[in-house]
């Protein structure tokens, strides 16, 4: 097997939910050692969302393959040696507990680097550490709300949350690539640093074409649904067998095109309403009309070869169960498959595929499954195990 990137970096987790776990799972993904702490018993309550998995939750499966589950309390007091000993190996600490926690257990950035001065900690909260939201609840629809994204998504007077937990995954991502860069620091400096990682910012850097749309007080984007809203046509289309397509129109020349070769209305082109972009968005429901006429006499088949070889561009309106046999992903070869404690399930391949190496795509543990195992690492004999799990430490 070829050397991976993260080979040899060990991360100690202290995580739950989403956006840490999406974090720490891309480390995994390459190369990186990945003790995830759990509490003994309950463990990550991400564990517990559905059941949609054989049985085990989806958000689970999807963020933690490849670690090591291992149950500790971490507020007994017999769990700071065990701590300690982990510490001393590990690379990164990665922790999104409530605010303050990890403070009151010792294990800020400020401690920890006076003791590991090369270990590198960060730190996943809902609004930052300061300021006036520090210490709300802050799951992802209500940062949601608050990075805006509800207001602009939806369609008229209707507001809707994004279809998946955005707020957790822009701050696990934006924490993956924390660390990659503190890893990079820590190599030059020899010195750890911290990675301070907001839900609340790191959605707001993804609005930043929406808040600069309202820039000086302009008005925001009305909310069209699948439709973009400032682009037309540029949209959903039902076809006349029930399916829907989506297709955007970029400038004028495609405009022309589209005209003549899709709608087969050449003259539509010049027509005032729809002679330029501006225009068109302004009168989108007339367009919208024609576009409608004209496919619900064309199959979807047959209405994307019209779009295909007028050179607009086009997609089917996949469900998300639609995506487990997506043509593309299959040509490309990016389905693997990862066992789990019900047994194998299909998985996709890293994003962002580097050709000197291969992806771990280990199994998503079990509760506490590492636990003994871990724990003999760090010098405990069986006895003391036992000793151990009988007082509720792990």
């Amino acid at each position: 097997m070829s050397l991976r990137p993260l080979d040899g970096i060990t991360v100690l987790a202290l995580e739950h939910a989403v956006a840490a776990p999406v974090c720490t799972r891309h480390l995994a993904d390459h190369g990186a050692r990945v003790i995830k702490i759990e509490r003994p018993l309950v463990g990550d309550f991400a564990r517990g969302y559905d059941m949609r998995v054989r049985g085990q939750s989806s958000y689970f499966v999807w963020a933690n393959r490849s670690k090591e589950s291992l149950t500790l309390d971490v507020k007994h007091p017999e769990a700071v040696a065990l701590m300690d000993g982990l510490l001393a190996r590990t690379d990164v600490v990665v922790q999104n507990l409530a605010p303050g926690a990890a403070a009151r257990l010792g294990l800020s950035f400020e401690a920890l680097h006076a003791r590991y001065p090369s270990l590198i900690v960060c730190d996943i909260s809902g609004y930052g550490d300061s300021g006036p939201y520090r210490d709300r609840k802050a799951y992802d629809l209500l940062v949601q709300a608050e990075a805006g994204l509800v207001a602009a998504t939806g369609e008229g007077d209707i507001m809707a949350r994004a279809g998946f937990s955005v707020a957790d995954v822009s701050a696990g991502m934006y924490a993956y690539a924390g660390i990659l860069n503190a890893l990079l620091l820590r190599g030059r400096t020899g010195q750890g640093s911290r990675v301070d990682v907001s839900m609340l910012e790191t959605l707001a850097e993804w609005m930043g074409n929406p808040m600069y749309f309202t820039h000086d007080g302009q008005e925001a984007a009305p909310r069209t649904g699948a439709s973009h809203p400032s682009i037309a046509p540029y949209g959903p289309a039902l076809a006349g067998d029930g399916q829907r397509l989506l297709l955007g129109v970029q400038n004028d020349r495609e405009w022309r095109r589209f005209c003549a070769e899709v709608l087969q209305e050449p003259a539509l082109a010049n027509d005032v309403r729809f002679a330029n972009n501006s225009a068109r968005v302004q009168h989108r429901a007339a367009l919208d009309e024609k576009i409608t006429a004209c496919f619900a006499n064309l199959t979807a088949d047959q209405a994307q070869a019209r779009l295909e070889a007028a050179g607009i561009a086009t997609a089917r309106v996949n469900s998300p169960a639609d995506l487990w046999q997506h043509p593309q992903l299959a040509a490309r070869a990016r389905w693997t498959s990862v066992n789990t404690p019900a047994g194998p399930v299909p998985a996709l391949l890293p994003p962002a595929h580097n050709n000197r190496y291969a992806p771990r795509m280990d199994a998503v543990p079990a509760l506490g499954q590492h636990t003994d195992t871990l724990l003999a690492e760090l010098g405990c004999d069986a006895a003391r195990i036992a000793a151990l799990r009988a007082a509720g430490v792990v």
